[in-house]
């Protein structure tokens, strides 16, 4: 949704209508710029821009989301939406994100998809607009800290500025580019379809895919992680996998989108899960867990059940640490489900 409020608004600077651009048009902007390794050619040619200041770029996008699609591009100047554009498009998503590349040496930050080189660091930004009264990047942060407490794989993460959030693209690896397709992507599944929407397909397909074993046990430890912390929008397109080209074979993607997704200012009498366990939604317990566990022959179930459960006080501690404000902290501790 962010990014094709962007690349519209980018297309009526440029006198374009976005009903008037054809599929192959669009593919032709996302070129060699897109998410994984997919290329298309030939490209639409796009200037390429100089170094990036994050807090410039967050006052643009506040603009651009403020109009809902509205804005006809008189209070935006050329080269900000532009620049907007190069970094914001093609990451995907509802909640406005970019994509930047810092030089290791000179620290310099430019557009994410200007180039793929072992010289930078890529990585996904996601914004904090300061438009809900707490702050949703410091809480995946937080998520992000737990998880990787728990020995759970992620990519190395961190705030800019104390706000946003920012990990290292998973895509991107040492210079070259890796071909990672969601379950959505793999199979066509609409990830709104409650038919398959459900974790014994994810396993399915990993089984398919002929991924490790240790790795089918991670897949495990997320799906508990997400239950235990109420991650209940792990939905198809948040489970990838990733394909290496030098053994033609598949592997399991870092864990990624791991927060807490609902609005804690609101309270929800009645909350449902994107992937069902054994064709539940909520209420999920200790013998719906370890039943999956045997489907799929998960050793140590129970020990990974423990350790997850008892991560719900670090959590604490680093959202504290952090400063999430009390009452949000509360709301949220009060939807966590111990498996039991």
């Amino acid at each position: 949704m962010f990014g094709n409020i962007i690349f519209r608004e980018w297309l009526e600077v440029n006198s374009q209508n976005l009903k008037d651009v054809t599929v192959l048009e669009q593919l032709a902007y996302v070129a060699d710029r897109g998410m994984g390794g997919l290329e298309y050619t030939p490209a639409k040619e796009i200037p390429k821009g100089t170094t990036i200041d994050i807090s410039e770029i967050v006052e643009i996008v506040k603009q651009v989301v403020d109009v809902k699609g509205s804005l006809q591009g008189q209070n935006l100047d050329h080269t900000s939406l532009l620049n907007v554009f190069k970094i914001g498009s093609s990451a995907g998503g509802a909640r406005p994100k970019i994509l930047i590349s810092q030089h290791i040496e000179s620290g310099n930050i430019i557009a994410g998809d200007v180039t793929c080189s072992a010289a930078y660091k890529h990585y996904l930004v996601k914004l904090d607009l300061d438009e809900v009264g707490y702050s949703r990047e410091t809480i995946e942060y937080c998520y992000y800290l737990t998880a990787r407490h728990l020995g759970l794989t992620m990519m190395d993460s961190f705030l800019i500025e104390g706000k946003h959030f920012a990990t290292e693209r998973f895509d991107r690896v040492d210079g070259k580019k890796r071909h990672v397709l969601t379950v959505s992507g793999l199979t066509g599944w609409d990830f709104k379809s409650l038919d398959k929407s459900s974790y014994e397909n994810v396993f399915d397909l990993a089984n398919y895919l002929k991924i490790p074993h240790k790795q089918l046990d991670e897949l495990f430890a997320r799906m508990v992680f997400n239950v235990v912390f109420h991650n209940t929008d792990d939905h198809l397109k948040n489970h990838s996998f990733i394909y290496i080209e030098e053994s033609d074979s598949w592997e399991l993607s870092p864990f990624y989108d791991v927060t807490y997704s609902l609005n804690p200012l609101i309270s929800y009498t009645n909350t449902k899960r994107a992937l069902s366990i054994g064709g539940k939604r909520s209420g999920i317990d200790i013998s719906d867990v370890l039943k999956f566990a045997d489907k799929y022959t998960i050793k140590g179930a129970k020990g990974i059940v423990e350790k997850i459960n008892e991560g719900i006080s670090f959590w604490n501690d680093v959202a504290l640490k952090h400063n999430v404000p009390y009452k949000i902290l509360k709301r949220i501790v009060k939807d966590f489900n111990p498996i039991k």
